[in-house]
């Protein structure tokens, strides 16, 4: 504020009074000398009433206030970095967990179809042995009926020529051999 003060004391003093009005500079008639008393009088009040100061110290708090939200700013945006690498991490270890599960369901599906082409082979083959097993009763079921009728179509047919061929004697000759045969088979 001195610097200021001096300047303007030196800015007065150069400027030629002659230039600016008429009679002596010294006095109170003349307009530039009552400007100047004027205004080294409002530089004096500032001085006395501590302006200088009070503005000084207005303008170094408010460069502290701006240092500390500098300094807030710089913490907030190392913060913002700090979370940011967190999150990114965060996701890579998230795509990489994606991946595994993704690589995972694979392997378990191609594990599951390959259970289930043998499940379906398993089920293929156990209903083409019942087929074959129904099969095969069928045929033997036939094969029993046919020969079942064969032997009674025999027994009838036999029974027939018995009756109109044999005698009563050779009827019980006949049976009486027909016990024994079966009676030696089943013993």
């Amino acid at each position: 504020m001195r610097k200021l003060m001096t300047l303007s004391a030196l800015g007065t003093l150069m400027a030629s009074p002659a230039l600016a009005a008429s009679g002596p500079f010294f006095s109170l008639r003349n307009t530039d000398f009552v400007v100047l008393l004027g205004f080294l009088l409002f530089l004096a009040v500032l001085v006395y009433f501590k302006v200088p100061k009070l503005l000084g110290s207005q303008l170094d708090r408010r460069a502290e206030g701006i240092r500390n939200e500098l300094e807030e700013a710089r913490a907030l945006r190392e913060e913002a970095q700090t979370l940011l690498a967190s999150y990114e991490r965060k996701q890579r270890e998230v795509q990489e967990q994606a991946e595994k599960i993704v690589a995972q369901a694979k392997v378990d599906a191609e594990s599951a179809a390959e259970q289930a082409r043998k499940d379906l082979d398993d089920s293929i083959a156990r209903r083409l042995a019942a087929a074959e097993e129904q099969i095969k009763s069928a045929e033997n079921s036939a094969v029993r009926e046919v020969r079942d009728r064969a032997i009674a179509v025999a027994v009838d047919a036999a029974r027939d020529v018995i009756a109109t061929q044999l005698g009563a004697k050779d009827k019980a000759a006949l049976v009486d051999a027909s016990i024994k045969e079966i009676g030696a088979k089943l013993h």
